[in-house]
């Protein structure tokens, strides 16, 4: 079986929580994480939500997207790559988001999407 796509899930905790307020910071580090990964950046757009300071973003990639949820008065962000194709290199974005947001925890939670029969199986 294969898959059309990998998801990966983030969960950054105790981040530094102006970085986790700033959207121009926050849409130059997604759109780097996608450079990173190789994606192909078709648009994005990035919105901030006083009076905490969060700031919701999604980047669209030929690919697919990545996007970005952030809670300054908690520390956290909420971020979810999902990449098609095996030519992506989503591993990188995360090592630069986790170093950029200066997470002191994170985890991943990585899901094949679409698994699909190859053709001829059943």
């Amino acid at each position: 079986m294969d898959a059309v796509g990998k998801h990966l899930i983030l969960e950054l905790k105790d981040c530094d929580r102006k970085r986790l307020s700033d959207r121009d910071f926050l849409k130059d580090t997604l759109l780097s994480a996608c450079r990173v990964a190789g994606a192909t950046i078709l648009s994005e757009s990035f919105h901030s939500f006083p009076p905490y300071g969060g700031v919701s973003g999604v980047v669209i990639i030929a690919e697919s997207h990545f996007s970005v949820h952030t809670w300054p008065e908690y520390c956290y962000a909420a971020i979810d790559i999902f990449t098609c194709g095996n030519n992506l290199h989503p591993e990188k974005a995360v090592e630069l988001l986790v170093r950029e947001l200066q997470a002191r925890d994170h985890s991943i939670l990585e899901l094949n999407r679409g698994i699909l029969n190859s053709p001829g199986e059943s």
